[in-house]
């Protein structure tokens, strides 16, 4: 089986989706301007201190708005590739697989990018 016979393949978005809704205690008008945001398609930073509730947000507001949830936890590592895809080689040959930034972008999702700052600089540059 290759990655292009996965289950996945027919719904790439499946792993993604949040069924239950999450906890979250309202502080104020957030969830109305990250929903506005969303639908100008604006970007959101949110920052604060480990702990503070950043990454249970997006999850509410994910579920709220019924949207795909694409989480990646960024590190020195992460690269450029690591976020939009690259060329994998299989049995059949070459393919293009998606990185979790361009699977986001194709279907929808909300692709939240956890301690974004910890990335290369080379991926800081494709946002």
């Amino acid at each position: 089986m290759t990655a292009r016979d996965t289950p996945l393949a027919a719904d790439p978005l499946a792993g993604h989706r949040i069924a239950d809704a999450p906890f979250y205690q309202s502080a104020g008008a957030e969830a109305d301007w990250f929903e506005t945001a969303c639908r100008q398609h604006l970007p959101v930073l949110l920052k604060g201190p480990t702990g503070c509730g950043k990454t249970r947000f997006v999850e509410y507001m994910a579920w709220r708005m019924g949207l795909p949830l694409i989480q990646v936890a960024c590190n020195d590592d992460t690269s450029a590739a690591d976020l939009t895809g690259r060329h994998l080689l299989d049995a059949n040959g070459t393919y293009w697989a998606d990185g979790p930034l361009t699977l986001a972008a194709r279907h929808g999702a909300i692709c939240y990018l956890d301690e974004i700052v910890e990335a290369r600089p080379d991926a800081t540059v494709v946002i």
